[in-house]
């Protein structure tokens, strides 16, 4: 778990720092859109509310947010997006999970396909590699600005499963409806957190190092990067400089 929090902290910062923000606000107006599907009032809606609190963390204008709402009620008019998930290996025999929103499975497929081949990695079946995760609610706090026993008392009462201190950070795990509750449970506490998101943590890990390492972070990245893919998930530990070093080359 250590690994894939640590790689999407890298990668969050990274996105941060590049100039790529209409990629990024693309891909949280789909994940809006097809979110609002449900219902298009996020108190009734968790996962539009999700959404919608990840865009706002984003700094994504609420023009845009309001109007990828109303595309997914049907207000107005909008492209019909799917929702695929891509199951595979990459090197190493890591498990991969792959959740994208398209408006061409067609072309998606094909793309993603490539990826893994490039790297030498392979999607398969449906139901492959997905009992590898389970769905969980992750926040990641750094552990530099807050001590302990605050975080766990925070934590543990707005409902999460487990707080452990990994690598300079608290890794705070819980079902996914009870992420806004420690989310509010934090910030009223004053406690900044690094990361607040619904992810596939995977129950084990594959040891992976060197070039083979080198590879599978490279088609993680490249995955991560596809206008299409808005959640990568793979149950990989990876020594930290190599996280560093291919986080920052992205």
């Amino acid at each position: 778990m250590a690994g894939h929090s640590k790689w999407h902290n890298i990668r969050v910062r990274k996105t941060r720092q590049d100039l790529i923000r209409g990629r990024l606000f693309s891909k949280l107006a789909r994940e809006i859109t097809v979110a609002a599907r449900l219902g298009g009032d996020p108190e009734t809606n968790p996962r539009l509310r999700a959404a919608i609190d990840r865009a706002k963390e984003q700094g994504m204008p609420m023009d845009n947010i309001e109007r990828a709402v109303k595309k997914g009620t049907g207000e107005i008019e909008g492209e019909q997006y799917e929702e695929v998930i891509y199951e595979g290996y990459g090197p190493g025999g890591v498990a991969i999970l792959v959740e994208a929103l398209t408006d061409n499975r067609n072309r998606t497929t094909s793309e993603i396909r490539r990826m893994f081949q490039k790297y030498g990695g392979s999607l398969s079946e449906a139901g492959s590699v997905a009992w590898v995760f389970e769905k969980k609610a992750l926040v990641v706090v750094d552990a530099n600005v807050v001590d302990e026993d605050s975080v766990i008392a925070c934590a543990l009462d707005a409902g999460a499963d487990d707080v452990q201190r990994k690598d300079g950070t608290y890794e705070i795990v819980a079902e996914p409806k009870q992420l806004q509750a420690i989310k509010i449970a934090l910030e009223r506490k004053g406690i900044p957190y690094q990361l607040a998101t619904i992810t596939n943590l995977p129950k084990t890990t594959v040891r992976v190092e060197g070039d083979e390492a080198r590879r599978l972070l490279a088609l993680l990245r490249d995955l991560e990067d596809h206008d299409d893919v808005q959640n990568v998930s793979a149950n990989f530990d990876v020594p930290d400089d190599l996280l560093e070093e291919m986080g920052e080359a992205a």
